[in-house]
């Protein structure tokens, strides 16, 4: 733990420098895997969509992500975050190409769903943060990672829409999404060639198996796997959102393939996690040892609401506002962009209150904040004025955001050679969120949609009452066998 330096954001050396090339990073992931949502007009025109499948692309955006998370965690684990993110950004460069060249709906829908890949990207750099900063400034310096990464997206929202007239033409948008591809091109090697995994002496510590999770009861194992069943129902979603009952992208013989298809990964995703965790049905794990599955699957269904709801938001409000306000598209595009520009102070305000003054208290306040919110956004019509519609989803998202930073401030507190598996289903959960939220855009007006982000908020401020303060120390063993106890209060 690099403990030598100050926080200083305007420091680019020891973990400072850590931090900013890993936020940047995260940056273009966003970048990349947004930059449809501010251009949909043009590319919905330019390949003949209809309206039912420019949803059908919102929805196709974030469904692999789901999968992706708990693959990419486990490989940052075990690989370590250096490799793991230099490899993604350099990889999913080439489904942006495919979208950028697509000339079928087809192609389009294909090229979004592997681009959910990208989106997985962010649960490197938790891990890599939490490698090098002390638990006192862990809060902070996630959310700094979070909310400067996640600005990708308003970024995009921003940016993309004048490259595209900069290219001029209709079909301008292509070179807008290539030019993102190129960006992630070269940040891969950028950061493959000036990061470390840890600071100088510091161990890694990686998992005693790679399949699976570990946990350290046999209620938990249980507790785990009912867990993973809402990452596969959301799949099921999107099957069902793409069979005939949806837009009919594949035939009805394909979507039982693939129920049948989740329903087997499902068995066997169980049985590795049982031959990751066969040894706790043996003998009990050691107290020091331990840690409460129950403290994951809090912030699980708390990020389900709180990232669930950003990407669904980010996605469908350029167009909410345009269809509202009858804006042109980029100022839309603009206009929507405030909602996640507020990252840029939320995330790691949520992280820096988190570490001042409590986890689980800044995440009741943040969580009851949370659906007031979205509650609020639930009203606006067009007889608001703009700017007040504008100034009450930044302050929705001041607390969706903020609520994200604190998720995270906890995250590396629970297990630290786990962080990148336990930041994965975290993360998925914030997918399955946002193929949930999506999917129930599809099907009713704006005024319900935000609606049932409130609900959602309501309860997770309920499951939030069972989390435990994380307090006192982790151990983690060193691969020479010796322990080390981490202080994670």
């Amino acid at each position: 733990m690099d403990n030598t330096t100050k926080f200083n954001l305007f420091s680019l050396t020891g973990k400072m420098k850590i931090l900013h090339m890993s936020w940047i990073a995260f940056f273009i992931t966003f970048f990349v895997w947004f930059n449809h949502a501010p251009l949909l007009k043009a590319i919905g025109d330019s390949l003949g969509l209809t309206g039912a499948q420019v949803k059908t692309l919102l929805i196709l955006n974030v469904a692999l992500t789901i999968p992706a998370r708990i693959i990419i965690g486990m490989l940052t684990d075990a690989f370590g975050p250096r490799k793991t993110y230099s490899a993604l950004l350099v990889l999913c460069s080439i489904p942006c190409f495919m979208f950028a060249f697509a000339e079928s709906f087809e192609m389009a829908a294909l090229s979004r769903l592997l681009l959910g890949f990208i989106g997985a990207g962010f649960v490197i750099g938790i891990r890599m943060v939490s490698e090098w900063f002390p638990h006192n400034e862990l809060g902070t310096a996630e959310g700094v990672y979070g909310g400067w990464g996640n600005f990708g997206s308003a970024a995009g929202s921003m940016l993309l829409p004048l490259i595209a007239l900069w290219y001029g033409g209709d079909e301008g948008w292509r070179y807008a999404v290539a030019t993102t591809g190129v960006l992630s091109i070269i940040w891969g090697f950028v950061y493959y060639n000036t990061v470390s995994d840890t600071p100088k002496g510091s161990t890694y510590f990686r998992p005693k198996k790679i399949g699976g999770m570990e946990v350290t009861s046999k209620g938990d194992f249980w507790f785990m796997i009912v867990m993973k069943l809402p990452m596969y129902f959301a799949l099921a979603l999107l099957t069902w959102k793409l069979s005939p009952n949806g837009v009919s992208l594949v035939s009805m013989e394909a979507a039982y393939a693939i129920y049948i298809a989740l329903t087997a990964l499902f068995f066997y995703d169980s049985y590795k996690a049982y031959s990751v965790n066969r040894e706790i049905f043996v003998k009990p794990v050691e107290p020091m040892h331990q840690y409460k599955f129950k403290q994951v699957a809090v912030l699980n269904v708390l990020y389900f609401a709180t990232f669930g709801s950003e990407l669904a938001v980010v996605s469908m409000l350029p167009l909410f506002f345009a269809d509202t306000f009858g804006l042109d598209p980029v100022i839309a595009g603009l206009v929507a962009s405030a909602y996640a520009f507020m990252n840029l102070m939320s995330r790691p305000g949520g992280g820096l209150i988190s570490d001042k003054f409590g986890r689980k208290k800044t995440l009741l306040i943040l969580t009851a904040g949370l659906a007031v919110g979205y509650f609020a956004m639930s009203l606006i019509d067009a007889t608001w004025p703009i700017w007040v519609a504008v100034a009450c989803a930044m302050a929705c998202s001041f607390f969706v955001q903020a609520g994200e930073g604190a998720v995270f401030a906890v995250v590396p507190l629970i297990k630290r050679r786990l962080t990148g598996q336990i930041a994965g289903m975290t993360g998925a959960y914030g997918n399955v969120g946002a193929v949930t939220y999506l999917t129930i855009f599809s099907m009713v007006d704006a005024s319900t949609f935000f609606l049932v982000i409130a609900a959602t908020a309501v309860l997770g401020f309920i499951c939030l009452l069972l989390m435990e303060e994380p307090e006192g120390h982790m151990a983690e063993v060193r691969e020479d066998g010796t322990v080390e106890l981490i202080q994670v209060n």
